[in-house]
């Protein structure tokens, strides 16, 4: 998937590493401002189970 990415790259190496780059800039911040905020309420992780008890 990678070399395909790569491939398809236009330009020589260094356009081709600076455009991979923002990419990945792209994709991380899509991430965290879209799917990782619709996710969260459907990840159990934030359920606190603990409670108070009182001797």
């Amino acid at each position: 998937m990678y070399a395909a990415l790569w491939r398809l790259l236009p330009g020589p190496l260094a356009v081709r590493v600076v455009l991979a780059l923002l990419l990945l800039v792209a994709a991380v911040t899509a991430c965290f401002l879209w799917l990782f905020p619709a996710v969260a309420p459907y990840v159990p992780f934030n359920q606190q189970t603990v409670e108070e008890t009182r001797p």
